[in-house]
């Protein structure tokens, strides 16, 4: 039998394969689709997935692929500068094409012993008090304790469980594609330019060997939108906003993707569990999908890897249900409201204006910013300071820095005084006593994932949290 089976080999589903395989977990990874897409969906990594990358020692991997950029433009495509003080030691967006992220992390699943079917896909699931049994479309049955489904916004996994998948259709649709074009570079920008002063959903960004990425809206929303765009329906969509179809030319691949907002109203149903898109779908503003997808994973693998190993404390799975679904919830919403503000209709550009206003207070951009860029996300642990439930920036301790400490994937315990013990829990919390000016409490304990599960300096507070994030101590 395998531990777990993970339906979907994009982002989410690969970056929760290498979660599990940290811990051991046999992981098996299907996906429909016989080779990876060449799509470029998503064009990088908000600050809390660089800081991810970090926890996990992939971000010399993704900076080496990647470009860092201090722009701004990211809320609703209003133009204002990147905040300074943002509370991360990783203040920028990584621009990197989605088929590369997906390669570098298929890489590292793979190294760590995951293993990756093509080709195969997921029609059919029954689950009993032992696990899950997934039929294939070749006929072939598979065995796994779990089953994850990161398949996606149209989810098998999710329709097969029956979970309702709540929220409102697309009401408008935007065209996406790779394609060449036929003019200069100087009637490009000058277009474009003039263009984009009332519309947000239209633009040209060049990837190299003559290609350009073309956004524009579609004249209305497709019946089937799992049928791909022409390349006339680009070329008449272009004049209708542009007054020009720019000579495109030789397209490299074409897709459509609208607006819809839907959140699945379930994350588990007993031992099958949904994450990124399979969860939830929400219009592209703010560029928040992929991240929000991989922030699944992590908050998920080391839930997971604990109830195969036998060491969850009792409740632990279903915190992930508790944790993620409020957060989807407010992407939901936050995505929405940039949508709205995008439209060239009086009422919208008017609260447009307004919210351009208020971003010219500093620290309305910065939390803007770090809102987009999930740095604001507090999980509820109960009363406490206000560091409680949130991720901990990377600090630098007197031997290195602390998110180095965290590629195993294990809690840790950061101990400034020295005199605290993990003794019972050390199979999975590492013991720091280091120390960092830029910590404030005496110790701080962190779950795998990164965010602050204690506080303090007493001993007894701490076992209370060991026990009740990491199960009961041995020995």
């Amino acid at each position: 039998m395998i531990d777990v089976m993970v339906a979907g080999a994009g982002p989410t589903g690969l970056m929760l394969a290498a979660e599990l395989r940290l811990h051991g977990v046999r992981v098996l990874v299907l996906d429909k689709e016989a080779e990876p897409t060449p799509v470029v969906r998503a064009l990088g990594l908000h600050v809390r997935s660089i800081e991810v990358m970090d926890q996990r020692g992939l971000l010399d991997r993704f900076l080496a692929h990647g470009k860092q950029y201090r722009v701004g433009g990211f809320i609703a495509g209003i133009d204002k500068p990147w905040p300074d003080r943002l509370d991360t030691a990783h203040g920028y967006v990584l621009g990197i094409p989605q088929p590369v992220t997906d390669r570098l992390l298929a890489e590292h699943a793979v190294e760590l012993g995951a293993e990756i079917r093509r080709g195969c896909a997921l029609v059919g699931l029954e689950q009993d008090a032992e696990g899950v049994t997934a039929e294939l479309s070749d006929g072939t049955r598979l065995r796994a304790r779990y089953l994850v489904g990161c398949d996606g916004g149209r989810s098998t996994v999710r329709k097969l469980l029956g979970v309702g998948f709540p929220g409102e259709p697309s009401r408008v649709e935007t065209l996406l594609g790779e394609m060449q074009v036929g003019v200069d570079q100087e009637t490009l920008t000058s277009v474009m330019t003039e263009v984009r002063k009332t519309q947000k959903r239209f633009g040209f960004g060049p990837l190299g060997d003559g290609f350009y990425r073309v956004v524009v809206p579609a004249e209305g929303v497709a019946e089937d939108r799992t049928v791909p765009p022409t390349l006339e329906e680009f070329q008449r969509q272009l004049r209708a906003v542009a007054g020009t179809d720019f000579g495109v030319h030789s397209p490299r691949w074409l897709s459509r993707f609208g607006d819809a907002t839907r959140q699945a109203e379930r994350y588990r149903v007993g031992r099958v569990l949904l994450a990124g898109d399979a969860a939830h779908v929400h219009p592209p503003t703010g560029g928040q999908g992929l991240n929000l997808g991989i922030q699944d994973a992590f908050n998920l693998g080391w839930k997971l890897a604990a109830e195969v190993a036998g060491w969850a404390p009792e409740g632990l799975l279903d915190t992930y249900h508790g944790e993620r679904h409020p957060v989807a919830t407010a992407v939901l919403d936050h995505s929405r409201a940039q949508l709205h503000l995008m439209s060239t209709e009086p009422g919208p550009q008017a609260v447009r204006r307004l919210v351009s206003e208020l971003m010219d207070f500093e620290e309305v951009n910065r939390y803007l910013i770090a809102k987009i860029s999930a740095l604001t996300i507090r999980y509820d642990f109960g009363e406490g300071p206000d560091l409680l439930g949130r991720r901990m920036r990377d600090v630098q301790l007197k031997r290195g820095r602390l998110y180095a400490e965290m590629h195993r994937g294990r809690g840790l315990l950061l101990d400034q005084a020295g005199r605290l013990s993990v003794d019972g829990w050390a199979d999975r919390v590492d013991h720091v006593a280091d120390v960092s000016e830029e910590v404030d409490t005496p110790a701080v304990l962190l779950r795998p994932d990164g965010h602050v599960a204690w506080l303090g300096e007493d001993q007894d507070g701490l076992r209370e949290s060991l026990a009740r994030w990491f199960g009961t101590p041995t020995g």
